[in-house]
């Protein structure tokens, strides 16, 4: 049967090349756009639970004291207490974009241990005031190495700041991201303090290491009502949920991006079922024949569910192999909006899932109509 319906498959060549290449397209297409939506929930899928964010209660540009930093330090369950300033800095122009944090070297690294560093480039990074640690995949695309010097032309922080390179971090697996750029919030604070002293020695947000994360609500509400009723008061959640808070500023471009891919499935699946009804109504005789040779209506129902399987299971493949060379190529050009865009798992279960049911789908109704065609209707055809 397997062999009869791959003979069946391949009858009408060119048929058959352009429905492979259509369902190869659409798998690839649907892999893609599930990439992108899955890119988007990297930074949250990638949150520890271990670590919890503090910021200001009425919105993440109004910064907090810093000394709230050693208040925190006491709440029961709390183990660590870093903090950092988002820069916003622009690299020769503004379509370098990458994300730029004044941090707290030793107790912030500390805090990201997937963020893979050398003793020695961390040692170096510490001793320099205008050090600099950058990410593997950052450096890369522009080239910086060790000892590099790097100016970045402030926005939020007016003014020409230059940086030299310390250390460049690795990821701990593929799903850290490598395109960040962290420098001493020492050097930004003495800048701040010298020009607007009132807006000096202050965070934009606590990140804090606990013991226990299934705990996090519980110390969230500790630290939150230490500073309740006061002039800067605190909201406190886990990462991961500071983390989806950005992806639901932009939540209806994903839920777009979701229905485009699920439409690509639904035209693909039009045209198998139009190349399978197609090839149904040509073998009517053939089936009918078959019956009189004796062969039950459910041999002639999977001959033409066979059939459609092997389209889309060939197509299929090699959607599904090409996703990865194209994802490479696509992350390479997006890398300043996707830092981490690889092919998960989930994305080729859902591939598969998806050309299963393309081929099944484009399979029943003619297979169906075939089982009920009459031995006498289809001979007549032949005459």
């Amino acid at each position: 049967m397997l062999r009869m319906a791959l003979k069946n498959a391949l009858r009408h060549r060119l048929r058959a090349l352009l429905t492979l290449a259509g369902i190869a397209l659409a798998i690839l297409s649907f892999g893609l756009l599930s990439t992108v939506v899955s890119a988007w929930y990297a930074g949250a899928d990638a949150a520890s639970d271990k670590r919890l964010i503090t910021r200001s209660a009425i919105s993440l540009v109004f910064p907090l004291p810093i000394n709230y930093g050693e208040k925190i330090r006491a709440v029961e369950g709390v183990t660590s207490v870093s903090w950092a300033n988002w820069f916003g800095g622009v690299y020769i122009e503004e379509k370098n974009f990458f994300p730029q944090f004044a941090i707290e070297p030793t107790s912030y690294l500390r805090l990201y241990p997937e963020f893979h560093l050398e003793d020695a480039e961390l040692a170096a990074f510490i001793r320099d005031r205008q050090g600099c640690v950058v990410g593997r995949k950052l450096a890369q695309r522009f080239g910086w190495k060790i000892g590099d010097r790097i100016p970045l032309r402030g926005t939020i922080y007016a003014g020409n700041w230059s940086f030299i390179v310390r250390g460049i971090y690795t990821g701990r697996d593929s799903g850290t991201d490598e395109n960040q750029f962290f420098f001493h919030w020492t050097y930004l604070n003495e800048w701040i303090t010298q020009r607007y002293p009132r807006r000096g020695n202050s965070s934009g947000v606590f990140v804090i290491g606990i013991r226990d994360g299934g705990e996090a609500a519980l110390i969230s509400e500790r630290v939150d009502s230490l500073f309740r009723n006061s002039l800067a008061e605190t909201l406190t959640e886990t990462e991961k949920a500071f983390q989806l808070g950005f992806v639901a500023m932009t939540e209806s471009i994903v839920l777009a991006i979701q229905l485009v891919s699920y439409v690509v499935i639904l035209i693909i699946m039009a045209v198998m079922a139009n190349t399978m009804a197609m090839s149904a109504r040509e073998r009517t005789a053939e089936y009918a024949t078959l019956k009189a040779l004796g062969f039950s209506p459910g041999v002639i129902g999977w001959l033409i569910l066979v059939e459609s399987l092997l389209l889309c299971a060939i197509g299929a493949g090699i959607g599904i192999s090409l996703t990865w060379p194209a994802v490479r190529a696509v992350g390479q050009a997006l890398d300043n909006l996707f830092p981490v865009f690889n092919v998960a798992n989930s994305t080729v279960w859902l591939q598969v899932a998806a050309a299963l049911v393309v081929a099944l789908s484009a399979a029943t109704i003619p297979a169906w109509r075939a089982m009920q065609v009459r031995i006498v209707d289809g001979l007549r055809a032949v005459g």
